[in-house]
């Protein structure tokens, strides 16, 4: 239940969305099994259960859910190889180039229906109360897939990215330089550095400590900040990426122990997960903003 790796985004125009309003614009898009030639389908799955939304605290929960056929290259071109054989055998001459690539053509079509289909799911959450819409994926791919079918399953509640007055790049290079993080926050054991010429090198540091002179002339060469681990209020712990990303979420033992005490069964202990996760991100997410300069309103 808990999100790992978050892209935000913002509600651009005055409008929102309620739950039966979500249901039954999802329930128009489900996901169907990939039929004859299709590579990939897209749908909505179930996020919990056999529940389409989820509902707690005004805060949804949904999921997309995506079935590919596995389909490899060396499969493919293992059958091409063997028909390739086969005519030149029979026609006494080298298949060319054209004849070859519709072959692959022709090879492809007839092993899909065969392949193999594997579904992923992507969550995400909507607030309708603050604005967010927080997808937990780990590539910026997967997160705009999901917010593309999901503004094509629910036109007028448009939702575009995060942006802030202050750059997190800009940011972050002055929380370290100054040793002072944001209000609420600190300042943890992981960074990566980098050069804005073009050689972009970059440097990183995992569990080190990072005061000190030499990161100091690193920044004072003009490398700076792309990532920088952080905890909130002791109590979720992140790595901030130069895209506004929040990476590696973890949420600390003192939240995750008051809903293994206070549900009962597997249902319970889901629904007070989402409600704690929810609670505790949003307040994070609007002391993340203020502390780069404020959002950016959208025209």
């Amino acid at each position: 239940m808990w999100f790992k790796n978050t892209f935000i985004y913002r509600l651009v125009a005055d409008s929102t969305i309620t739950h039966d309003q979500l249901v039954e614009k999802l329930s128009l898009k489900p996901l169907l099994p990939c039929s004859g030639l299709d590579k990939q389908s897209r749908g909505w799955v179930a996020c919990h259960g056999d529940k389409l939304v989820h509902h707690a605290n005004n805060q949804l929960l949904f999921a997309l859910g995506v079935e590919q056929k596995l389909l490899p290259a060396t499969i493919i071109n293992r059958f091409l190889k063997e028909r390739v054989i086969e005519i030149e055998a029979q026609q006494g001459y080298k298949v060319g180039r054209k004849e070859k690539k519709e072959l692959k053509e022709a090879v492809t079509e007839e092993l899909l229906p065969r392949a193999f289909a594997l579904q992923r799911t992507t969550y995400a959450w909507l607030d309708p109360v603050n604005g967010y819409l927080v997808i937990d994926a780990a590539s910026s791919s997967k997160a705009e897939e999901l917010l593309e079918f999901f503004n094509k399953s629910i036109e007028g509640v448009p939702f575009k990215q995060l942006h802030t007055n202050v750059s997190a790049v800009s940011a972050m290079t002055d929380w370290l330089a100054s040793g002072n993080a944001p209000s609420g926050f600190t300042i943890d054991r992981e960074l990566e550095l980098r050069a804005a010429g073009e050689s972009k090198a970059t440097i990183r540091y995992a569990n080190h400590a990072l005061e000190g002179d030499e990161i100091m002339k690193h920044i004072a060469a003009g490398k700076r900040v792309t990532r920088l681990g952080m905890t909130w209020n002791d109590r979720i712990s992140f790595v901030l990426t130069e895209q506004m990303q929040i990476k590696r979420l973890e949420f600390l033992d003192i939240i995750k122990e008051d809903s293994t005490t206070l549900a009962e069964d597997a249902d319970e202990i889901f629904a007070l997960d989402f409600t704690l996760m929810t609670g505790e991100l949003a307040k994070m997410l609007a002391d993340l903003t203020n502390a780069l300069g404020g959002e950016i309103p959208h025209n």
